[in-house]
């Protein structure tokens, strides 16, 4: 293969994205390359515009327009009393398609134990500030059943215990070590719905 600097360079760059490797990278950009009209000229004017006009929500970590409100924590149509906590953006898709839960999300943007991750980084004290302002009834951890995931979900606990607040997580049907955004809607619906009270010190 001809050692150009761009190809290369897209190579690695698409190889980091999940459940690809150097070879898938290598067809995904030949594919590119032979369909560049079609395929690489829109594709990168839209890359442009997400990078430029999509953000994160400060507040609950969906992903906004940045020049507009966040529909998920500002929904002024509906009232929700219910926040589902995850871990990741993937996570939220995954339970809106299944169309199991209907109330507000908040996305933490990681786990505690994550390489490089900080409790700091996480969105739990926006979240502590939203049970409190929305006058939100119970908080459902949606984190997954990996070790970070869990550890994750026993310190956010801790941070609402003085709160007068439902705290609830997934149960059965959430296998050990499994992750959201992989499970299907009848596992997902199971989960919810056999989800269990979590005992906090204000009881």
């Amino acid at each position: 293969m001809q050692n150009i600097t761009e190809i290369e360079e897209l190579i690695k760059l698409i190889s980091k994205l999940p459940g690809l490797g150097p070879k898938s990278a290598k067809r995904i950009v030949l594919k590119l390359i032979n369909n560049r009209d079609e395929l690489v000229k829109p594709m990168a004017n839209t890359l442009a515009q997400v990078y430029k006009n999509v953000v994160r929500c400060n507040s609950c970590g969906a992903l906004k327009s940045n020049s507009d409100g966040c529909l998920n924590c500002e929904n002024i149509k509906e009232k929700y009393n219910k926040i589902c906590v995850v871990e990741d953006i993937a996570d939220q898709w995954s339970i809106e398609n299944s169309n199991i839960f209907q109330g507000y999300f908040h996305i933490l943007g990681g786990t505690i134990s994550s390489v490089g991750q900080r409790k700091e980084d996480l969105l739990i004290n926006s979240l502590v500030d939203r049970v409190n302002r929305d006058k939100i009834e119970e908080v459902i951890l949606a984190t997954s059943a990996t070790v970070e995931g869990q550890t994750t979900a026993y310190y956010i606990q801790d941070s609402l215990k003085n709160l007068d607040v439902k705290i609830t997580k997934l149960a059965q049907g959430l296998p050990v070590g499994g992750e959201i955004e992989s499970l299907d809607d009848g596992t997902l619906f199971s989960a919810f719905k056999n989800r269990s009270n979590l005992i906090s010190n204000s009881d």
